[in-house]
Parts: structure tokens; C-alpha cells; sequence
């Protein structure tokens, strides 16, 4: 089953639906800002995805450069700062199997389909 963590406010996760619907595959939606992940499935989706938690941060946000631009944490702090602030994760991010890719470009998207 292929699953999208979908931000319906980002223009490029909103762009990856439309790309999921277009090719007629089943998918499931999961608003990560209304329903956050668990520590347990954030975690297989940073496995999935082959990264380490620092590279799926979203720099631009406000929370990261209020509360994160100048520390250096471990993975396991990225991760607690992600489950606390959802808008920290990079999106959209779709997962297919055991396999994941970040859609930006939309593109991305394609490699795992």
C-alpha cells in the first residue's frame, strides 16, 4: 500500500496527491499535522527513506530557526523535535513497501511507484 504524509497547506504535497490520483493508484492520506506519527512510525519512515533525521528537517520553517538553527543535536533529539513540532518534517513523503523518497521535486515520487 502506498502511503502519503500529506500537508493539504503545501503546494508540493498537494502536487503529489494529484500526482497519486492521476497514475489511478490506491493510496492512503495521512495528515501528519492533524494525526502526528509515532516515535515507532517516524522512525521506519527515516529508515525507509535511507536518511538520517537532520536531512528531512525543514530549515525554512520559523520553529526550526527559533528553536533549532544554532544546536547540533543527535538523531535521537531530531526525532523527539519532529513528534513535537510535525511541521519540522520535510514533505510530502511518500512510502511504498520498504522504500520512501521525499517529493520535491514531484517527480521523486515516480522512482518508488
Amino acid at each position: 500500500m502506498i502511503t502519503i504524509l500529506h500537508n493539504p497547506r503545501c503546494s508540493k504535497s498537494r502536487a503529489g496527491v494529484a500526482l497519486l490520483e492521476e497514475k489511478g493508484l490506491e493510496f492512503e492520506i495521512i495528515k501528519y499535522m492533524d494525526d502526528p506519527l509515532t516515535p515507532d512510525e517516524l522512525t521506519s519512515v527515516i529508515v525507509k527513506l535511507g536518511k538520517r533525521p537532520l536531512d528531512i528537517i525543514r530549515k525554512n520553517e520559523d520553529v526550526y530557526k527559533e528553536e533549532f538553527a544554532d544546536k547540533e543535536l543527535s538523531d535521537e533529539e531530531w526525532m523527539l523535535a519532529m513528534l513535537e513540532h510535525p511541521r519540522l518534517l520535510e514533505r510530502p513523503i511518500v512510502v511504498n513497501g520498504d522504500k520512501a523518497v521525499i517529493g520535491r521535486p514531484t517527480e521523486a515520487i515516480e522512482t518508488i511507484l
